[in-house]
């Protein structure tokens, strides 16, 4: 090899070296700002909302003084919503993808479902909050209830949960299946006993964070006429009802300081719940993968 040749080599090999550091140091950059932004968030938020960081924050009904104002309505509604959200999102979700994964044939029909499936996961949430608003509350007349406002966040998580369901599902090798064929097991005992046992940690990952991103939505409940105020709590599926987020966007529209505090300390104890949400979702796949 010429000693022209090996300069070149080598200094096309420190050109691209360089271009390695400086691109790594713009990671490094981009990421450290995004950091920095959210830790100065979360400070503000924690230095105004503590001091309102009381029970009576938890036992008392918003009012219209700030004094003993609390958020009892809006937990017990987001509650209230993820329970009635959480066996309707599991069963049409995961028995959604069970079918597209083990039973649907591979044809131009199922490639167009997938593709919608696929578009619908990144459309605005303010989107279903139009079709919920249509669908449930004026079609099929459950007003401004509890039920509707299920329904509506239903079907904004539902292709989150097929998709991530799905990709759990494929994830499970072929072996495990031909290995049930082949000790006789029918269609239906191979997925049931073998492929989602196999695959239930990532199903569980991604129910969990679609409830949690779900719980973290205004817009749906806005447009379907979720209450800003309510000084009760629902005692049937057909009562309005209130959630965090609202309860939120309510006092932080107002002038005064202290409805701008109890506004932060309402943003504490969300972020709480969808942390406890996330840790949960970590926890139940590292259990089930060990386990499997």
């Amino acid at each position: 090899m010429s000693p022209i040749f090996q300069d070149a080599n080598r200094q096309q090999i420190a050109n691209r070296r360089r271009k390695d550091v400086i691109i790594h140091l713009l990671f490094i950059v981009a990421t450290s700002i995004g950091v920095l932004a959210l830790c100065a968030l979360i400070i503000d938020i924690l230095l105004d909302g503590l001091s309102r960081l009381q029970p009576d924050l938890f036992t008392n009904f918003p009012s219209r003084k700030a004094a003993g104002s609390g958020m009892k309505s809006a937990i017990v509604g987001s509650i209230y919503m993820l329970i009635i959200m959480l066996p309707v999102s599991f069963v049409l979700g995961v028995g959604a993808a069970i079918y597209l994964e083990e039973y649907a044939g591979k044809n131009r029909f199922t490639r167009l479902i997938q593709l919608n499936i696929s578009t619908l996961a990144g459309v605005p949430s303010i989107v279903y909050g139009i079709l919920g608003l249509t669908l449930f509350v004026r079609l099929l007349a459950l007003e401004r209830s509890l039920l509707a406002g299920a329904f509506t966040m239903t079907l904004l998580v539902l292709p989150i949960i097929i998709v991530s369901a799905q990709e759990a599902i494929r994830a499970v090798p072929k072996s495990r299946r031909d290995a049930s064929f082949a000790l006789g097991a029918t269609k239906w005992q191979t997925v049931s006993r073998s492929v989602i046992p196999s695959s239930i940690s990532g199903i569980l990952t991604g129910v969990i964070l679609a409830m949690s991103r779900a719980i973290g939505e205004t817009a749906p409940l806005v447009m379907i006429g979720a209450m800003t105020y309510i000084n009760f709590l629902p005692t049937s599926l057909k009562d309005s009802f209130t959630v965090m987020p609202i309860q939120i966007y309510n006092w932080i529209s107002k002038p005064q300081l202290e409805f701008k505090e109890l506004a932060a300390s309402g943003i504490i104890v969300l972020l709480a719940l969808l942390l406890i949400m996330n840790f949960s979702a970590i926890l139940l796949r590292n259990k089930y993968q060990k386990k499997y």
